[in-house]
Order: structure tokens, then sequence, then C-alpha cells
């Protein structure tokens, strides 16, 4: 990496990102000279596999969130490419699963960079510029949370020992310390966004920076918020697989049928007779057999390269290849420094060495089988009706063929908060062609599918159309 300047101031969906992550730490072992202090944002101005300087500011930093226990949330921000001054769009940016890294959200998703699509050879990945990049229309701030997740960590392990609720109330903390260290954005609409996992913290959050404000703490502009295949806390998060899953043709009409007959009140998870749970086998079984996020992709472990319609590539060797890499541990070397100015967790082999104190030598994109986690928010539905009927504007979107969080129980849970139609269904275009679907109601929410196969290179369009 370039060297690092001074920045700028004084339960469990995961996501399609998972192909490919032991990989990613192929990207973060350059050598970096960097003060570690929390609140001191660095300035990236390069990245191994990237060639030539980044073309759009990145930083990245901590910021202390619990000081009896010594826990730093990590962040990664990204100013927007175009555009200056208050008008612009300033976003957060949580990603889904409990504790997983933000990082998917940067490279995976609507960040400036992506791993270049190709067959992994052993050496270090490729990156490339995202053309689609949401820093396209707003500042984006990717964090990593709760304690844990990506390179956020805690000096005591009580510090690891988070839920829902503490997460959020940590995060509230932080947004109050960063823009105090960055107060030039404090005066731009905000906006809170988030998916899977994340959309229930999404508005549960938007609700405490609301209450902050009507307080009078000094906080950003909070405008609103977006969510995308948002899980609620609702049972319709369980129920709604099954349906979509007989609509696609997963399951068969004598599957779904046996489901409906034996599974009274929608129980899938946790069926009460023997036939339901039979039935629910059955379709995990075969649910097994796709890829969940995204049903159209092979269900691939290992690897990001997405198979070509056109079938130039198979990524095959890459698979085999990556596996292999996996069990002598060349993918994860153990004596080199992440570039991005990071700690991790006190337990590291290397604070034994004396070689960098506080860090790890090994990433881990989801920390959710190992730390402790408290699922302590219940429906969060309540917010969503709160938030926007107090004039704050929200924004739920749906990947068309996402198995995980389908769109069907995204539909039902947002026709329930009864709010009247200003715009009725319709398409919305991209390039001249249909890009998805959507459908406008009153206290400024809407609802908006999105056509597969490239998700997330479409979501700039529908992001800019509603900002």
């Amino acid at each position: 990496m370039a060297a690092a300047a001074a920045g700028p101031g004084p339960r469990r969906h995961h996501r399609l990102c998972s192909c490919c992550f032991p990989v990613i730490f192929l990207l973060i072992v350059a050598s970096a000279s960097a003060s570690l202090v929390s609140g001191a944002g660095l300035v990236v101005t390069s990245l191994p596999g990237f060639d030539g300087p980044l073309p759009f500011h990145l930083e990245t930093g901590y910021v202390e969130v619990d000081k009896e226990n010594g826990a730093e949330l990590f962040y990664y921000f990204v100013e927007a490419e175009y555009g200056a001054g208050e008008d612009v769009p300033f976003l957060l940016w949580l990603t889904g699963g409990d504790r997983c890294s933000v990082f998917c959200g940067l490279v995976f998703e609507i960040g400036p960079i992506r791993f270049v699509i190709e067959a992994y050879n052993g050496t270090l990945p490729r990156l490339h510029y995202n053309q689609n990049s949401w820093s396209k229309v707003s500042h984006i701030l990717f964090v990593d949370s709760p304690v844990g997740a990506g390179f956020s960590f805690s000096r005591e392990p009580k510090g690891y020992n988070v839920g829902d609720i503490s997460s959020s109330l940590q995060l509230y903390h932080f947004l109050i310390k960063w823009f105090n260290d960055h107060p030039e954005f404090r005066a731009n609409p905000f906006y809170i966004g988030g998916d899977s996992y994340a959309g229930k913290i999404v508005p549960f959050l938007t609700q405490i920076v609301s209450e902050g404000i009507e307080a009078g703490r000094t906080l950003p502009n909070l405008k609103g918020y977006l969510v995308g295949n948002p899980s609620t806390g609702e049972i319709i998060d369980f129920s709604s697989p099954v349906p979509y899953a007989h609509g696609v043709g997963i399951i068969s009409n004598q599957l779904y049928e046996t489901i409906l007959s034996h599974c009274h009140g929608l129980d899938y998870i946790n069926p009460r007779n023997v036939l339901c749970a039979q039935a629910m086998n059955s379709f995990n079984n075969l649910i097994d057999e796709v890829q969940k996020a995204q049903i159209l992709l092979d269900n691939c472990v290992y690897v990001s390269p997405e198979p070509n319609m056109d079938g130039k590539m198979d990524s095959t060797d890459g698979r085999r290849i990556i596996r292999e890499e996996m069990g002598t541990g060349k993918l994860n070397h153990p004596r080199a420094r992440p570039p991005f100015g990071c700690i991790a967790h006190p337990r590291s082999s290397w604070d034994q060495e004396g070689d960098f104190p506080g860090t790890k030598d090994e990433w881990v994109r989801c920390h959710d089988k190992d730390l402790p986690y408290s699922i302590d928010l219940g429906s969060v539905i309540k917010y969503h009706r709160n938030l926007t009927s107090r004039g704050y504007r929200a924004l739920v979107y749906s990947g068309d063929h996402d198995l995980l969080v389908p769109h069907l129980g995204t539909q039902a849970w947002v026709r329930s908060l009864n709010f009247s139609i200003v715009d009725d269904w319709r398409a919305w275009h991209l390039g001249g062609q249909s890009a998805g679907f959507t459908i406008s109601y009153s206290n400024n929410m809407t609802f908006a599918t999105i056509k597969v196969r490239r998700v997330h290179d479409r979501l700039i369009c529908l992001l800019a159309n509603n900002a």
C-alpha cells in the first residue's frame, strides 16, 4: 500500500458474497506504517491488486464505542466521486449477518472496487474500478459492526458480548463521535442503509438517531433509510421461502401442499408434528441444491467468479486451488501486515511474538459461531411505521431471485402498514429495459424489486431515482 496520510478531521442471512472470502486476506497483506489511534483516520491511496492510485478518496479508521472494555468499531469511508457541498447524500452502510464484515458491502455490493472475475491461480487477486458504485452519487461510510465483525475489536472479552440492541446503541455513539471528527459532512442529507439481517438494525438505529435529534444531540441531518431483502424479526421472514420456492419450481406441487396441510400456523422452523418435520426436511434438502442468495447462480462455496452466460470461463480449477490452499494456510500469510491500519483480536499469535500488537494473522468474514450475540430485538415493523409516519423517507428493495428473504414476505409486511398507494405497481427502467418493478405509498415509502442477474449494478439507478 502507498503511504497513509492523516484523514480529514482532528438471524444470520449470509449474502452471496460468501463465495470466496478465503482469498480476501490476500488483498490485505501488504505492509503498512500507520498510527492505530482511535478517532484518527488514514487516507488509503492504493491497494494491492489495483493498478495505479485509487480513483476515489478512501479513509479508514477506528472509533471507540465501549470505553470500559476498550471496544472499537472499524470503518471505511468513501467520499462521493462527483459533486461536493452539503447537497450530496451521505449513506451509512451496514452489512447482513449478525457479525459479518462490511468489507463485503465495499467490494461485492455497493463500493467502488471489485475483484477481477477470473479463475484463481494462487497469486494476489486483481481489483478493478466499479463503474456502478453508489459513491458516484453519495458519500458512503461502511462500518464493521457489531464488535468482533471484520476488524472491529475489543481489548476485553466482555466487549464482544453484544446483541441487536447494544450494537445499535454503539453505532449511535459511533455516529456522534465520527461526525464530531468530520463536521464538514454533518449538514449533508443522511441516510442509513443495510441488507439482510441488517434490515433489522437499520430501522431501529434510525429510530434511535431520530430520538437523539429530537433531544438536541449533535447528529447528522437524518432524512431516511433504505433496506435490501431485509429481515424484520417477524414470522414472515421464515414462512415466505416456502411459497417462493414453489413459485420458482424448486419444490413440487405435492410437497407444497403437504407443507400447507401439516405445518399449521406456518411453523416451518419448529415443526410441531412428524409429517410437518418430514416435509420440511425434504424442503430443506431441495433448497440446499441452489444458491439461496441468488438462485440463478451456481451453489459455490469458496470462489468469487460467476459462471459466464456464454461459458467462456470455467472456474472449477479456481475452486479446487482455493480449497487446497486453505488447507495449507497459504492464503493467510502469518507475517504480513494489513494495509488499512487495522487492529483485531488481542488473542492473536502476533501478540505473543511481539510483532504487531493487537493484530491477528487470519481475517474472518463472519464471527457468528465463535462469539456471543443476543438476538434481542423483536419485530421492527413498528419502527418502519413510526419513522415513515414522521416524515422520514424509506426505500425497501428486493432482488427477485433471493430465497433467503424473498420479495413475497417483504411485500406482505410493507402492505401490512396499510399506507395508501400513491404510484401503483409499474416497471422502472434502466437502459431502455425494465430493471424491476416498484410501488410507492404515502408516508414516503417506496418498495421495488430488482431483476437479476447483476442486482447491485442496477441499484445505483434505483438509489439515484430515490435520492
